[in-house]
C-alpha cells in the first residue's frame, strides 16, 4: 500500500455510492483537516449553532499557522474570528515531517479553549491583521503565555 497517501470510502447521500476521499499523510494537509474537522467542537466551545472554518493554513518557517472560524448563532448572527499560531521551526531532521504535526497539534485545543473561556479579548493577544475581515487576529501563544 501506498505510505504517503490512502483511499477511504464515506457514506454519500445515494444508497449504495460510496465517495472516494483522498486521505493523505502529507502532515500540512493533516494540520488543514484537524483545524477543518474541528469546527462542530468550536461551535459548542462557544455555545453557537453551528461554525465553518473559513481558512486553515499550516505553518511555515515564514509565516504562522492561522485558521479563520465563522460561528453562527441561533438569532442568525455571525462572528468571524481568525487566529494565529506558531510559526514551523526548521523541521528536525530525526523526526522529519512528523515535527510538524507534533509543534503545531494543540492549535486546535488551544481555539477550542479560547472559545469556551468566552472569547476574552486583550490587547495583550489581539493583534492587528489586515487579512481578517475583523481586522484582528487572537495571537493564541500570547494568549497561552498569559
Amino acid at each position: 500500500m501506498d505510505t504517503t497517501a490512502a483511499l477511504a470510502l464515506a457514506p454519500s447521500d445515494e444508497p449504495d455510492q460510496p465517495v472516494l476521499h483522498l486521505v493523505g499523510t502529507d502532515p500540512e494537509q493533516l494540520f488543514v483537516s484537524r483545524l477543518r474537522s474541528s469546527a462542530t467542537h468550536f461551535a459548542a466551545a462557544a455555545g453557537a449553532q453551528s461554525a465553518v472554518v473559513r481558512e486553515a493554513v499550516p505553518p511555515a518557517r515564514h509565516r504562522r499557522s492561522r485558521c479563520r472560524v465563522v460561528l453562527q448563532w441561533d438569532d442568525g448572527a455571525e462572528s468571524d474570528v481568525t487566529f494565529l499560531g506558531p510559526a514551523r521551526r526548521s523541521v528536525d531532521p530525526e523526526r522529519g515531517p512528523a515535527a510538524l504535526t507534533v509543534t503545531t497539534s494543540g492549535f486546535d485545543a488551544a481555539i477550542q479553549q479560547w472559545l469556551t473561556e468566552g472569547r476574552p479579548e486583550s490587547p495583550l493577544w489581539l493583534v492587528p491583521d489586515e487579512d481578517s475581515p475583523a481586522g484582528t487576529a487572537v495571537d493564541v501563544a500570547a494568549w497561552l503565555a498569559t
